[in-house]
C-alpha cells in the first residue's frame, strides 16, 4: 500500500471513529467536542480525561485512542508539552490510525527538549508524508538546538521575578523611548473579574504595568490605568512612538461560538487609557487579528492573522496606519511559513523580530530576527540559546542597547508563560602595553595613538611606568604609533579577533632614543669580514621601517669590534661593516644623505644596561666592558663580554632633514 493512500485511509477511519464515539459515548463526549470546537481547551481536556478514564473494556481501545489524541490536541494548544506527549503516546499505543499523531508527538517532544525522540517520530511521520515541510524543519531544528545549547550566544537571561505572578505573564512592551514603563499581559489572580477562562483554566488576562521609581528600580505591577481591562481577555500591547496610542488584542466571545481575537485602540491622557475602540482592518469577521506591533516610525501596524491569502497557520501582515485602504500586505514567504508566525516587534525600519514554529528552532515558538536587505529580501536569524529554549519563546521588547524583556514558558510544566530579562554585555576588548626604550627602561609620558579602519581614532598619554590601555572593537584593523620627546616614533599594526568574546591584547613599543646610540640586535657578519649574513635581514628591515616612520632624521651607522687584533685593523674592519649596513639601507630606499657610516673598532666598549644585565646576569648594570675589566673575568665570561662589544649601532645626528 502506498504511503499517501494509507494516510488518506487513516483519515477515513478517524472520521468513522468520531461518528462512533458520538453515538456510543453520549453527552459527555459531545460536551467535550463542543468545548474543543469553541476553543475552550482547558475545559475540553478535563472532559476528555473523564471520558478516557471510564473506558476500560478491550472493545473500547479504538475509542480510547481517539480520546487520547483529542486530549493531546488540547494539551498541545495549552502548551503543556509533557501532557501532550503522554496523550499522543497513548493514542499510538491504542493504535490510533491518524499518522498526524506521530507529527504532534514529535512536536511536543521537541518542546520538552527530547530531541532524539522527536527526530525519530518526525522521521516516522515522513514515511507517511515524505514532503512534509514542518517535519523536515523540525528535524533540522532538533539538530541545531543541540549545537546551540553547547555554543550559546553572549546574552544573559534571567527570570524577572518581580514582574511575574503564579499564573501566566507575557508579552512585555515598553511604553516609549524613556524605557521607564513596562506593560504586559497577565492572568494573575489580581486580574479583573472572578470567572476562570474556559480556554486556559486561569483568570482571563488583563493588561498590567510596572514603573521605575526615582532610583531606576522596577516597582510591583499594577493594572493599567483607565478603561482597558474588562471581564474578557485583553493583552499583547504596542504603542505609537510618542506613547499616546495603544494597540492591543482583545478576545471576542459570543455565546455558542468559537473564540476569536480582534485589535483595539486606546488613547492615553493624563496617565489614563480611554475606552477601547475596535480597529477595522478588513470586513472579514471569521479570521483572527492579534499580536499588534506599531512600526518604529509609527507608519505601519504589524499583526498576525489566519486570514485567507497566507502561507498556513498564522502569518504576519501589516497595514499602513495613515492610508489603510489598499495597504494591507502579507510579509511574504521568507518570513511566513506553513507554521505559525506571531508576535512581531519592529525595532527599526529594517529590523523586525517575531516568533515562529515554522522556521528551524529549538522547540515550540522561537524568537527570530529579520533584517531587510538592500535588495528587498529578508535575512532571517534564529536568536539561539539562551534567548530561545525548547519551550515557547516570544514577545520580545528592547530597551537601551542590547537589553530588554521577552516571555517564555521554559521550565513551567503547567505551560504558564513568564517574563525574562535579557542583556548582551558589551564586549570588553582591550589592548594594554608599555612604551620602553631599547634598553627596556620605561619611557614616561609617551604619546600613543591608535587608528582603526572603522574610523576610530584614539590618543593616550602613557603613565610614568610607560603603561597604557585602549578599548577596541572586534574585527578591526588598527595602526598604532608611539612617540615621546627625545625618542623616535615606532609603529605597529594588528587586527582584532572577530570572535564574540572578551579579549585582551598586549603590545610593547621599544623607542630608539635620540640622545644615545641604539644597538641593532641580530646583525651578523662572516668571520673577519664585512659581508652581511642573511639572518641580518629582519633587523635591518626593521630599521628601514623606523627611518621611513621618522623621515626627518639622519643617523650615524656605527660598527664596533672586540679587543682582539690591532686598533688600526679593527677600525678598518668596523668601517667596512658599517658601510655594508649603509649599502643595505640605501638599497631598501633610504636616501644616502641620511646615512653616515663610521667604524670605531674597540675604542668604545659597551656599558652594561638593564637589558644586557637581564640577558647576562654575570654582569651588573653599569659595568664598562673595557679590556681591563674583561681580563679579570673567567674565559667563559670574557667570551660573553667580547660578544657584547661586537655590535652595530645607530645614533641620531639630526631631526631636521628635508629632502629637496
Amino acid at each position: 500500500m502506498k504511503k499517501g493512500f494509507k494516510h488518506i485511509l487513516c483519515l477515513v477511519v478517524v472520521a468513522l471513529l468520531v461518528s462512533l464515539l458520538h453515538s456510543c459515548r453520549g453527552a459527555k463526549l459531545s460536551d467535550a467536542e463542543e468545548k474543543y470546537e469553541r476553543g475552550e481547551y482547558f475545559d475540553a481536556a478535563e472532559t476528555y480525561r473523564k471520558v478516557y478514564n471510564k473506558m476500560k473494556s478491550r472493545e473500547e481501545r479504538p475509542m480510547r485512542g481517539m480520546v487520547a489524541f483529542q486530549m493531546g490536541e488540547c494539551y498541545r494548544r495549552l502548551n503543556m508539552s509533557a501532557r501532550a506527549s503522554a496523550a499522543y503516546q497513548n493514542a499510538l499505543r491504542y493504535e490510533y490510525p491518524d499518522s498526524m499523531a506521530y507529527f504532534y508527538l514529535a512536536h511536543s517532544q521537541q518542546a520538552e527538549g527530547k530531541y532524539a525522540a522527536a527526530i525519530k517520530n518526525y522521521e516516522t511521520f515522513l514515511t507517511y508524508v515524505p514532503d512534509h515541510r514542518l517535519s523536515q524543519v523540525g528535524i533540522e531544528g532538533c539538530r541545531l538546538a543541540l549545537k546551540w545549547k553547547e555554543e550559546p550566544t553572549r546574552y544573559i537571561v534571567k527570570n524577572a521575578k518581580l514582574l511575574n505572578s503564579r499564573r501566566a505573564d507575557f508579552c512585555p512592551m515598553f511604553l516609549d523611548g524613556n524605557f521607564d514603563q513596562l506593560y504586559f499581559t497577565s492572568s494573575t489572580e489580581d486580574a479583573t473579574g472572578e470567572a476562570k477562562s474556559e480556554i486556559t483554566g486561569t483568570k482571563k488576562c488583563d493588561i498590567f504595568v510596572s514603573k521605575k521609581d526615582e532610583n531606576g528600580n522596577w516597582q510591583r505591577p499594577e493594572p493599567a490605568e483607565g478603561s482597558l481591562n474588562s471581564e474578557f481577555d485583553e493583552g499583547i500591547t504596542s504603542f505609537t512612538p510618542d506613547g499616546t496610542m495603544m494597540y492591543f488584542s482583545k478576545a471576542r466571545r459570543e455565546l455558542n461560538s468559537g473564540t476569536s481575537v480582534e485589535i483595539f485602540t486606546s488613547q492615553r491622557s493624563d496617565a489614563q487609557w480611554s475606552e477601547p475602540v475596535k480597529l477595522e482592518i478588513t470586513a472579514d469577521t471569521l479570521s483572527a487579528y492579534g499580536d499588534p506591533a506599531v512600526s518604529a516610525d509609527g507608519s505601519y501596524l504589524y499583526f498576525s492573522s489566519d486570514m485567507p491569502g497566507g502561507f498556513g497557520g498564522k502569518d504576519i501582515w501589516r497595514i499602513n496606519l495613515k492610508e489603510q485602504v489598499g495597504s494591507l500586505e502579507n510579509l511574504g514567504d521568507q518570513i511566513n511559513t506553513p507554521g505559525d508566525e506571531r508576535f512581531p516587534y519592529s525595532r527599526t525600519d529594517s529590523t523586525l523580530y517575531f516568533a515562529s514554529d515554522g522556521h528551524p528552532g529549538m522547540g515550540g515558538l522561537d524568537l527570530f530576527k529579520a533584517t531587510l536587505q538592500p535588495d528587498g529580501t529578508w535575512k532571517i536569524e534564529n536568536m539561539k540559546s539562551p534567548i530561545n529554549s525548547s519551550g515557547d519563546d516570544f514577545g520580545i521588547t528592547f530597551g537601551p542597547g542590547e537589553s530588554g524583556f521577552f516571555s517564555s514558558n521554559r521550565t513551567d510544566a503547567r505551560g504558564y508563560d513568564h517574563i525574562y530579562s535579557f542583556i548582551e554585555p558589551e564586549l570588553k576588548i582591550t589592548i594594554t602595553g608599555y612604551v620602553l626604550d631599547r634598553d627596556e627602561y620605561p619611557v614616561p609620558d609617551a604619546t600613543i595613538r591608535i587608528v582603526g579602519n572603522d574610523g576610530s581614532n584614539q590618543k593616550a598619554i602613557g603613565k610614568p611606568d610607560g603603561s597604557f590601555e585602549f578599548n577596541l572593537q572586534r574585527g578591526v584593523r588598527y595602526v598604532m604609533l608611539a612617540g615621546a620627546k627625545n625618542y623616535l616614533n615606532v609603529k605597529q599594526e594588528f587586527v582584532s579577533d572577530i570572535a564574540e568574546e572578551d579579549a585582551e591584547y598586549y603590545v610593547e613599543f621599544f623607542l630608539p632614543a635620540i640622545t644615545k646610540p641604539q644597538v641593532l640586535e641580530n646583525i651578523f657578519y662572516d668571520y673577519d669580514k664585512a659581508t652581511l649574513r642573511p639572518e641580518s635581514k629582519a633587523a635591518l628591515d626593521e630599521l628601514i621601517t623606523i627611518l621611513n616612520d621618522n623621515p626627518n632624521v639622519t643617523i650615524e651607522m656605527a660598527s664596533h669590534t672586540d679587543r682582539w687584533a690591532s686598533n688600526e685593523y679593527n677600525e678598518a674592519l668596523s668601517l667596512r661593516r658599517a658601510q655594508s649596513v649603509v649599502d643595505y639601507l640605501v638599497a631598501g630606499g633610504i636616501d644616502p644623505a641620511r646615512l653616515q657610516p663610521h667604524g670605531y673598532g674597540e675604542t668604545r666598549p659597551k656599558v652594561v644596561t638593564k637589558r644586557i644585565a637581564r640577558m647576562y646576569p654575570q654582569f651588573k648594570e653599569g659595568d664598562v666592558l673595557n679590556e681591563e675589566f674583561i681580563e679579570k673575568l673567567s674565559p667563559e665570561d670574557q667570551a660573553a663580554a667580547d660578544q657584547i662589544n661586537r655590535r652595530t649601532e645607530f645614533q641620531v645626528l639630526s631631526t631636521t632633514y628635508q629632502r629637496y
